[in-house]
């Protein structure tokens, strides 16, 4: 069994399955993943391995969802506490959101900016196929363009994506994976513009950024 194949049974079975699959080892001479094998075999039953895995892996994702969304919780929470204490200094203001139809499917992306002096940028636009994590990065790749290529300073970043929020206020070190593209080009693009701020708000209060991005998959249909 090659290391990638043990990591997956590794990543997919329960603390006492490790536990079993170790005695088993000792008892039986085998290698752990060998008796790794045979335990996950056995719980998986008359369905099989590889539904048992599949299982597993959508169990997982979904903590996955939930620990992100409770980190991007608390990230706003203390992100909010510091705006308080400070007035902002905010010359530019940027929204941004992403949809995907279905999920995974058809992206749409909107965006706007807006400037100190009446400055309005609008951005509706279809961007491929992907998941809602992928669509809401393109449209705030999408923004942070629109805002490089008009000179924005001291820019705050709204969007209603906990996730992607999140993924870029924690970085790469704790960074959700499969998204680690996007992440680079925003946090390249953030570095170029200087004094960028990136804040979660509810979705009532991102409407025209939703508004524009269905716009686009609306045109499209």
């Amino acid at each position: 069994m090659s290391n990638p194949e043990f990591e997956t049974l590794a990543t997919a079975a329960f603390k006492g399955e490790r536990v079993a699959a170790r005695r088993l080892a000792a008892r039986m001479q085998l290698s752990e993943p060998q008796a790794l094998l045979q335990v996950l075999t056995l719980a998986a039953g008359a369905l099989g391995l590889a539904h048992l895995l599949a299982e597993r892996e959508a169990l997982r994702l979904r903590d996955e969802e939930r620990r992100q969304a409770r980190l991007a919780v608390s990230a706003h929470r203390v992100a909010a506490r510091k705006a308080a204490m400070q007035p902002s200094t905010a010359g530019w203001r940027g929204w941004f959101d992403g949809s995907a139809h279905p999920n995974p499917g058809q992206i749409g992306i909107g965006a706007l900016l807006c400037g100190p002096d009446g400055q309005r940028v609008e951005i509706s636009r279809r961007a491929g196929h992907g998941n809602s994590s992928e669509a809401e990065y393109l449209a705030l790749t999408a923004l942070l363009e629109a805002a490089r290529d008009n000179g924005a300073t001291a820019l705050a970043v709204h969007g209603d994506s906990q996730v992607v929020i999140n993924d870029v206020n924690l970085g790469a070190a704790r960074g959700a994976k499969g998204l680690e593209e996007h992440r680079q080009r925003v946090t390249a693009l953030m570095a170029m513009l200087g004094d960028v701020s990136l804040r979660w708000v509810p979705r009532h209060r991102n409407g025209d950024a939703d508004r524009l991005s269905q716009q686009a998959i609306d045109a499209h249909n």
